[in-house]
């Protein structure tokens, strides 16, 4: 079962600006010492936006690779385009991720009827458990709560969501469509512990790239029965999430993994590096959570 932290791992470049393999390994590896539950490559943090579709390809055969099966690796699948993104799920499948992770189409705004139909051709072309990905502010589009419980319940391999809307109305409204079987990821970091709070499995985290153990220790102490103990870590991680979004993700957290020393915070443009003022705000947080001295 697919539950806990899963890390939503950037991309490393080099100075080239072509991905960094070693470093990649470098990461997930660290990530399954640290105690992460889950590593999704090629996501809206790894970037996807600016890979190629071979550079795509190759980053998920590499944490397959990797990852050696010792924790699960979801691979991002997503596109505009419901070919390409099933090209990028055939691939996933291929090489061997164990999920796929496809965002709901953005820019041409899709009804609710091509929602459904997107991920219908996939889950009907792939044999690979899939999970839907809601995130209206970099879409344009929201996949309703109704339009989720059809496609649950006439894709066979369609198994949850990732919900990046950070409305716990409509969350909440999923969570009491679906059967005890549908797995909900929280998509935002501030906001774990309350869609843990109406049925979820873990979080897809953007933290967790610097925070690995203690992002990993929020869920497991909230599954374990220990409310107040979750809700002392959510109440602590809080000022590190925000700070890690003063600027377009995932701009502050690979400035953040460079502070650290683990990788180069080399970004493709249209993203850039960060302005001075928001480079000193995120030290001294970083200073505050001793992650840099």
């Amino acid at each position: 079962m697919l539950q806990g932290s899963i890390v939503a791992l950037v991309t490393p470049f080099n100075d080239e600006g072509m991905v960094d393999e070693p470093k990649l390994k470098e990461l997930i590896n660290w990530q399954i010492e640290k105690g992460t539950d889950g590593i999704l490559v090629c996501g809206t943090t790894g970037e996807s936006a600016t890979l190629s579709h071979a550079e795509h390809r190759k980053i998920v055969e590499l944490a397959v690779g990797a990852v050696k099966g010792k924790i699960p690796l979801v691979a991002g699948c997503g596109s505009n385009s419901t070919r390409e993104a099933l090209e990028l799920t055939e691939y996933a499948k291929e090489v061997g991720a164990d999920y796929a992770l496809v965002i709901t189409p953005y820019y041409n705004k899709p009804t609710q009827e091509g929602l459904y139909r997107h991920f219908r051709k996939i889950s009907d072309s792939v044999d690979i458990p899939i999970i839907i990905y809601n995130v209206p502010s970099r879409t344009g589009s929201n996949i309703l709560p109704e339009t989720v419980l059809r496609i649950y319940n006439d894709c066979r391999n369609v198994i949850g969501i990732k919900e990046a809307s950070g409305c716990l109305d409509q969350i909440s409204k999923i969570m009491s469509l679906v059967d005890e079987k549908f797995i909900l990821l929280s998509g935002s970091d501030e906001i774990t512990l309350p869609i843990l709070s109406v049925g979820a499995r873990g979080v897809i985290s953007v933290v967790a790239n610097i925070l690995p153990a203690l992002t990993h220790e929020l869920v497991s102490v909230f599954l374990s029965g220990d409310i107040q103990g979750a809700r002392k870590i959510q109440l602590e991680l809080y000022e590190i999430i925000k700070v890690l979004f003063i600027e377009t993700n995932p701009i502050p957290v690979k400035t953040a993994l460079e502070s650290m020393g683990m990788i180069k915070a080399n970004l493709r443009l249209p993203l850039c590096s960060m302005n001075e003022p928001n480079s000193n705000k995120l030290k001294e947080v970083l200073k505050k959570y001793k992650l840099i001295d």
